[in-house]
């Protein structure tokens, strides 16, 4: 099937269900139920699709025949509705995270903490491996394969969230979904709560302003994404931004009044023969010659961190990104343990140096669970680290380290201290 033809007709069909609920909300009616316009959504696609076919008759192109207009119309109704039984989960603002253990084990975790078993979101595994395919097929930039020859996928779902499915590795097939519920952030959003103090913040605000390049570090589900959206929107929307991500995640393209001007590429996977392949590293070094204001990459897991520090250390100051680590110290060995394994098999001692050349900044986020306050659940900044020079390893100073309730304060002089009082930080302590 013509993904792009599909993308393009679900765009139009798009637009004429937005304009019909405008016109019933113009005229007083009641909106449609969820039922009703996937009904009116099908005569749309049947009639879009109508006008489609005499349009290549007119061009003197063949038009797709019965199988494959059915296909186009099965297609374009996925990528409108394909979500299923998951949209109610998508759409409740509170819910953090979707577990799917086979088609009736349904594990959802809420933004306070909470935990509680969900409805089936299928009627059978195959069911719910068939919803998976349609989004996969959908939802990213190119259709990815999910099947017995490809039984993981990661990808984007339409309204931002986080998906990662797997089968045949599993008894049976597993969802989880990483929800997006802080699209447009702001460091004052996240200030408000309680994920970083004002000082961090204004800190935070002066270091992207004075294009440092700062690497987020933390556990799985601890809000790097989401702090990585809120520094973003503190870059001026004049400058030009590359995202890199293995799939589409961070979403900053669809701000075009916070950034104009942004490209955002993202890892594709090898077709059924085993080409066609574009990794990270790659695309990093593609987003290099496209005139590019910052690159942010937007998680490293893999051999593309050495292309991304080479990034760094040649004039793409101000380049933002995320990895997994356990401290804000052991981010530079888990650097080293990726650039050990990638292409360029950089021993420890380079990795350092290059480490040293490029990130100015690491910030630690933390997750827990306050036991102490009725389990609720935190994020919350509790250490940056700034990089100050090599010695056989990364030489480091702790800016900011934990206090009294694990929240970051000031702990230690900040080297480029006069550089960021030109970008508006002031210590408390001044």
């Amino acid at each position: 099937m013509d993904h792009g033809l599909v993308k393009r007709l679900r765009q139009e069909v798009g637009s004429r269900l937005a304009e019909q609920r405008r016109m019933d909300a113009a005229a007083g009616v009641q909106p449609m139920t969820g039922e009703d316009e996937r009904q009116y959504a099908r005569a749309v696609i049947g009639q879009v699709l109508e006008e489609y076919a005499r349009a290549e008759l007119v061009a003197g192109r063949t038009p797709p025949n019965a199988e494959e207009e059915e296909q186009l119309a099965a297609g374009v109704h996925a990528a409108l509705f394909g979500v299923g039984r998951l949209q109610p989960l998508l759409d409740d603002p509170e819910i953090e995270n979707i577990d799917v253990n086979g088609c009736d084990q349904v594990f959802i975790s809420y933004a306070d903490g909470r935990e509680l078993e969900g409805d089936p979101v299928a009627e059978s595994d195959e069911e719910l491996i068939e919803l998976i395919q349609i989004l996969a097929a959908y939802s990213g930039l190119s259709s990815r394969p999910f099947d017995t020859a490809n039984p993981q996928l990661d990808l984007r779902l339409p309204d931002g969230s986080r998906m990662s499915a797997v089968m045949d590795v599993t008894l049976r097939p597993a969802v989880s979904i990483r929800r997006a519920r802080l699209g447009k952030v702001f460091l004052a959003d996240l200030v408000g709560n309680g994920t970083l103090s004002p000082d961090v913040a204004r800190f935070l605000s002066a270091a992207v302003s004075a294009r440092k390049n700062v690497m987020i570090a933390g556990a799985t589900n601890a809000g790097k994404t989401t702090l990585l959206r809120a520094l973003a929107n503190e870059i001026p929307s004049t400058e030009r931004l590359i995202t890199v991500e293995r799939a589409l995640e961070l979403g900053l393209d669809s701000f075009p009044d916070l950034h104009p001007n942004v490209v955002a590429f993202e890892e594709r996977l090898p077709n059924s023969e085993g080409e066609g392949a574009i990794s990270m590293a790659e695309l990093v070094r593609r987003s290099l010659r496209m005139n590019p204001s910052r690159v942010i990459v937007g998680e490293v897991l893999g051999d593309e961190i050495v292309t991304m520090l080479n990034a760094m250390t040649q004039g793409n100051d101000g380049s933002l990104s995320t990895i997994h680590a356990n401290s804000s110290l052991e981010v530079f060995n888990r650097i080293a343990t990726y650039a050990i394994q990638a292409n360029e098999r950089l021993p420890v001692e380079a990795t350092h140096m290059l480490i040293a050349g490029a990130i100015d900044f690491v910030v630690f986020i933390t997750k827990r669970n306050d036991y102490a306050h009725g389990g609720r659940l935190r994020r919350f900044i509790s250490s940056v680290r700034e990089v100050s020079g090599v010695d056989g390893r990364v030489l480091s100073s702790e800016v900011f380290a934990p206090g009294p309730d694990s929240a970051a304060v000031p702990h230690a002089p900040i080297s480029c201290i006069e550089e960021l009082a030109e970008h508006g930080y002031r210590p408390e302590s001044w």
